[in-house]
């Protein structure tokens, strides 16, 4: 296993995710896991939803470490990662295989600049099916404000790595959410400070 690309957040968070997502995709089918990274939560999820098709993708960079993680712990629902830059054209022909109902992401708004984020909800608002789930991990302001000390040094380390990077503000990711019709179902407040923000496309 030491070989394999490791995310410590990954391993601690895995739980509290996989607890909300087994209610809020309990009646879809085919997810899109955007941002899968290391390929951690892919397969700890893939094996616990056995009645969704896990579609991990990412930036081309990250597929290698991706596809380790599939090949030392498959599942039979659990697909090789597509490449998928928020910034160009979604590979729609690959993603027609599936009738995506559900798109899952975690700690990668943050990461984003704000012209990914506002091309991430474009892209959700253009590939989501009518009634699907979209299931968002990660830390938020609220009303501009840090909701806790350690987000707040967290935000500095991101502008340090780098100035496009932030935490987001609620308030905005709701302005984009509902300008691609999906309406928020849920705000679950997650371990270290982190939230879980379930939407569902409406149209």
């Amino acid at each position: 296993m030491s070989s394999l690309p490791y995310s410590q957040s990954c391993e601690n968070n895995k739980a509290a995710i996989a607890a909300i997502l087994q209610d809020s995709f309990s009646q879809s089918s085919h997810v899109l896991e955007i941002g899968s990274g290391s390929g951690q939560h892919a397969v700890h999820f893939a094996k616990l939803l056995p009645h969704l098709t896990w579609q991990t993708s990412d930036q081309l960079e990250y597929h290698a470490g991706i596809n380790a993680w599939l090949a030392e712990s498959p599942s039979a629902n659990l697909r090789k990662p597509v490449e998928l830059d928020v910034l160009q054209p979604w590979p729609i022909y690959q993603l027609a295989q599936l009738s995506i109902d559900a798109i899952f992401t975690a700690n990668t708004l943050h990461i984003m600049s704000k012209e990914m984020v506002i091309q991430f909800f474009s892209g959700v608002g253009r590939h989501l099916n009518a009634n699907g789930q979209l299931c968002i991990y990660g830390p938020f302001n609220y009303q501009g404000q840090y909701s806790s000390e350690s987000n707040r040094n967290f935000d500095c380390w991101l502008a340090n790595r780098n100035p496009q990077s932030a935490i987001r503000d609620f308030e905005w990711i709701m302005q984009l959410a509902e300008a691609q019709g999906l309406s928020l179902i849920a705000d679950f407040s997650m371990p270290a400070n982190n939230r879980l923000l379930h939407f569902e496309k409406q149209c």
